[in-house]
């Protein structure tokens, strides 16, 4: 199904969850117990990453293919065509397509750090628009864009990126997943922007809950998002090092996130679970407990 069909008026909001293929057997074993906690809370769909300059297609393929014929579930595949060339991006979209995948989460991706000596295809993409321009009028896949609340961490302004999101729109992505945020006021004023210059398309939050500070800081940096004095200041409450009550604080902060955004009639949740199971479990089941999804 392609996924926009969840996202009609009427609906209940959706609930989604990311995932990245394992790096290590260490890692697929931990995965496959996420995978089963996180089915048992029968997800609309799940999306599955894609590493920097192909760095993890295998792996990604092969996590893309259990969760839709084995697990049975409705995938969303990453593709991050940074430094591709138009053949290796046509492999990996027909191979999905063989797959029976019908939705497309198309992302620029990061330059790889895998690879000291990557040099990127001659032909390879520089923007995420010009790969959505690119797969459009090839392939019948429902194309999500990412979108960025506090604007990307390269973008000369939020202006500017704003305007790098239009077109994508305009070539062809039909929904945007957002990046997190701690401070919903982020993502209203992002949503309030894309419609004041004519992007409609279904914009999803993305949900981030807290794991560690080190992760914390780690991605924050990554991604641009902004650690807001709310969150530096209930860690700051709790008792050093205790990695429970540091969890159960990101449970209660995202839930209190989720809330507000499902009161403002958002189209779903979308969690960034880093293959991790328990914050994503205890949050939609207290929000299903509650009626409020």
């Amino acid at each position: 199904m392609k996924v926009t069909k969840l996202w009609s008026t009427g609906r209940k909001p959706t609930v989604s969850f990311e995932l990245f293929p394992p790096r290590s057997p260490k890692g697929a074993d931990k995965l496959e117990n996420t995978i089963d906690a996180l089915a048992g809370l029968k997800p609309d769909f799940v999306s599955v990453t894609f590493g920097a300059g192909g760095s993890t297609r295998e792996g990604s393929r092969q996590l893309v293919e259990k969760l839709q014929n084995e697990k049975k579930l409705e995938v969303v595949a990453y593709f991050a065509g940074y430094g591709l060339g138009p053949e290796d991006i046509s492999a990996v979209l027909d191979d999905y397509q063989e797959l029976g995948i019908e939705n497309v989460l198309v992302v620029r991706g990061d330059i790889t750090r895998e690879q000291e000596d990557f040099k990127p295809h001659r032909q390879s993409f520089g923007h995420a628009s010009d790969l959505v321009a690119f797969i459009r009028p090839r392939y019948d896949f429902c194309l999500g864009a990412a979108g960025y609340p506090e604007g990307h961490i390269e973008s000369e302004s939020k202006d500017k990126d704003l305007e790098y999101l239009k077109l994508k729109v305009e070539n062809g992505a039909e929904y945007i997943m957002s990046n997190y945020f701690y401070d919903n006021k982020y993502f209203f004023d992002f949503v309030e922007r894309c419609r004041a210059i004519g992007i409609d398309v279904p914009v999803v939050p993305g949900v981030m809950p807290i794991y560690s500070v080190k992760m914390l800081e780690m991605l924050a940096g990554m991604c641009g998002a902004t650690i807001t004095d709310d969150v530096r200041q209930g860690i700051a409450s709790l008792p050093e090092g205790d990695k429970e009550a540091l969890v159960d604080f990101g449970v209660e902060f995202a839930l209190s996130q989720c809330r507000e955004l499902l009161k403002e009639g958002v189209p779903g949740l979308h969690f960034y679970t880093m293959d991790l199971s328990k914050s994503a479990v205890e949050i939609v089941n207290r929000l299903r407990r509650d009626e409020v999804l």
